[in-house]
C-alpha cells in the first residue's frame, strides 16, 4: 500500500494518479522494469547533503547522479551522498530507499534533474519496494516545486 502520507496529499489535491504493483525490487531500473514503466519516466529519489542539509535529488532511473555538477548548479561548497542513517527515521510509513520525492512533504528541498521535464508523466516509488505511483509530470511540478537543475552524468 502506498505511503498514507502522500495518498492523502495526492487526495486533498485533487489528483489525479495512478497506483501499480509489481514485484518487489531494489533498484530504480528493476522498478521501472518491473513495473512496465520506461527508465526515462521512472524517477528515483537520491537522498543528498548540501551543506550538511539533507535534500532529494529526482533523477530518471538509467542515470547516475554527478555529484560535482548539482555542487555547481546549487552553488554549494559540498555535496555528497548521505547514508541510510543519515535519513532513516525521516519517512514515516516508507521502506528506507523507496521514498517517494516529495521533499515537501518532509521539509526538504527537491532538485529535478531537467531531463524529466521531457516527459508527460512521472512514475515513483510509493514508500515500499513493491508499488508505484505514476501522475501528469505538470501536477508533479505544482505540487513539489523542486528546482530544476542538471546533475547527470548522460548529458
Amino acid at each position: 500500500m502506498p505511503v498514507t502520507k502522500l495518498t492523502n496529499f495526492l487526495s486533498d489535491e485533487h489528483i489525479d494518479y495512478v497506483t501499480i504493483s509489481h514485484t518487489t525490487s531494489y533498484t530504480a531500473q528493476e522498478t521501472a522494469a518491473s513495473a512496465h514503466v520506461r527508465g526515462i519516466e521512472f524517477a528515483k529519489t537520491v537522498i543528498v547533503k548540501i551543506d550538511g542539509k539533507l535534500a532529494m535529488a529526482v533523477l530518471p532511473a538509467q542515470f547516475k547522479i554527478h555529484l560535482g555538477l548539482l555542487k555547481q548548479e546549487t552553488d554549494a561548497t559540498r555535496v555528497e551522498l548521505a547514508s541510510e542513517d543519515d535519513f532513516r527515521g525521516l519517512f514515516p510509513g516508507c521502506e528506507t530507499g523507496a521514498m517517494p520525492p516529495f521533499g515537501n512533504l518532509y521539509g526538504m528541498d527537491v532538485y529535478v534533474e531537467d531531463s524529466l521535464l521531457d516527459d508527460e508523466e512521472i512514475a515513483f516509488n510509493a514508500g515500499s519496494h513493491n508499488e508505484i505511483i505514476k501522475l501528469s509530470y505538470q501536477d508533479y511540478m505544482r505540487l513539489v516545486q523542486p528546482m530544476i537543475a542538471r546533475f547527470t552524468a548522460l548529458h
